[in-house]
């Protein structure tokens, strides 16, 4: 067998996401066609499972389904980022039916954040999608038959290839000729074993952002991949980020953009949420350097203090010392 990236980097991942709870199935067994962004098999069982009205009429999780896909086949008309956005809306509890007593709306569970144990997280291979073309993405991890995360793998042994190659690949060709196959897209990632960089949809290559910032301490550039690899695409992780740490935004030419944490934003914003959620809230120092994205970090620290149920909406207040960063942290807020 060829040392390449189909039996390395792709396997490699593919192999340790099952040791931190991803169940691989591998696309051939995958109860889906090809021409399905969802597996809507198990999205049903999702749906049924989260939710007692829909236990009640299971065919209630097919008019959930309908409106899910409503949502794919808009990306032609409004855009990727857009519907990206809206997707992420409905996941993340804004979708209600008239599943209820008397036609009362009820909220709908697609993705339990919650109990995070309650959702099925399932891996797979070369999983390929054909809508007005074909193409096949290296490892998708997908929630409750939902594919959240995309990756595409390159060979190491190339000296010319890297990281970069992956990344167009994503950004200039799949997001472009398969766009509904990111509607539901949390982040991508790339790599040729030796870095490993993850981006947002239509976010440039050259915006993406290794996960994490320390000084590799593996035995091998690859071992340091599959370390950050795991550390990013856990479950748990995965869905905060889907949760807390995406934002959507208008830029300066008016093109809808998406933006997602950094590590040291989310290692950051984390702790905070936390030191708050234990009453430890007189003290405590986050130290930034220009540019290293202080004002998202606020953003998604208020975002994730906001959501927290054991806080209960609580106020945020942020002080600036001036004119100019008051000015700035609004727009960044707004």
């Amino acid at each position: 067998m060829s040392f390449d990236e189909a039996n390395t980097i792709r396997d490699g991942i593919r192999d340790h996401l099952q040791k931190i709870g991803w169940e691989y199935v591998p696309r051939s067994r995958l109860p889906r066609s090809e021409s399905d962004v969802l597996v809507e098999p198990y999205l049903r069982e999702a749906l049924i499972r989260l939710n007692p009205e829909i236990a009640a009429r299971p065919d209630r999780a097919d008019e959930v389904i309908y409106k899910l896909r409503t949502i794919l086949l808009s990306v032609q008309s409004e855009g990727l980022v857009r519907s990206n956005e809206r997707f992420a809306e409905i996941v993340c509890g804004g979708l209600s039916m008239p599943f209820g007593e008397n036609y009362r709306h009820v909220p709908v569970t697609i993705i339990d954040f919650v109990n995070p144990e309650s959702n099925h997280f399932v891996t797979t291979t070369e999983y390929s999608f054909a809508g007005a073309a074909a193409r096949r993405a290296d490892n998708v991890l997908l929630v409750n038959g939902i594919p959240l995360v995309v990756g595409e793998c390159k060979t190491p042994t190339r000296p010319a290839v890297t990281w970069l190659d992956a990344a167009r690949q994503i950004h200039e060709d799949y997001e472009q000729n398969v766009p509904a196959l990111f509607v539901p897209n949390v982040f991508s990632f790339a790599t040729e074993g030796k870095t490993f960089y993850y981006g947002a949809v239509r976010a440039p290559p050259d915006i993406w952002a290794p996960w994490r910032e320390e000084e590799p301490a593996g035995p091998s550039p690859l071992a340091d991949v599959i370390e950050t690899a795991m550390n990013l695409l856990a479950p748990e992780t995965v869905l905060d980020i889907l949760k807390n740490f995406s934002l959507f935004a208008t830029d300066k030419k008016n093109r809808k953009i998406k933006v997602i944490c950094r590590h040291q934003q989310y290692d950051a914003a984390n702790k905070i949420v936390q030191r708050v959620a234990d009453g430890r809230v007189k003290k405590g120092l986050i130290w930034h350097f220009q540019g290293s994205g202080k004002s998202f970090l606020m953003v998604f620290a208020a975002q994730k203090l906001r959501l927290h149920p054991a806080l209960k909406n609580p106020t945020v207040i942020v002080v600036v010392d001036r004119t100019d960063l008051d000015t700035q942290i609004s727009a960044t807020f707004n």
